[in-house]
């Protein structure tokens, strides 16, 4: 079995100055290496998370990695302690929220909010964890 240190999703992006700003200012991040010509990697110190984003159409990259990553069919989650304490900040910061404050039946209450990439996240509450 391969053991690894850390896991962390990278996006091939147009614009990885607009996703470092966004992500910054408005949940908290810091960028640990920023190439404008190249690569973002971002990470929260609050919790450990982290995120990647590349330019497309690098040289050095294979060919699979040369477009922007699809917006359709995935979501970035971030779990917090209230959805609706969070849905009230996104809605004063006029983040573009894309899908409103919900209950689910299996009792998590969220709502998604989308990147400057087009990426959407998926602001969590697992209320279970209450019970």
């Amino acid at each position: 079995m391969i053991q690894f240190n850390s896991a962390f999703p990278l996006y091939v992006t147009q614009d990885i100055q607009a996703q470092k700003s966004f992500y910054c200012e408005k949940f908290g991040f810091e960028a640990v290496f920023f190439d404008p010509e190249f690569y973002l990697h971002l990470i929260n110190p609050a919790n450990g998370v982290e995120l990647g984003f590349m330019l497309p159409n690098l040289s050095m990259q294979p060919d699979f990695l040369h477009s922007n990553a699809q917006t359709d069919g995935m979501v970035i989650s971030f779990e917090v302690d209230s959805a609706a304490v969070a849905y009230e900040q996104a809605k004063n910061e006029e983040l573009d929220i894309v899908f409103e404050l919900k209950e689910e039946p299996w009792k998590q209450i969220h709502f998604m909010v989308r990147d400057p990439a087009g990426l959407v996240i998926d602001i969590v509450e697992d209320s279970n964890q209450a019970d």
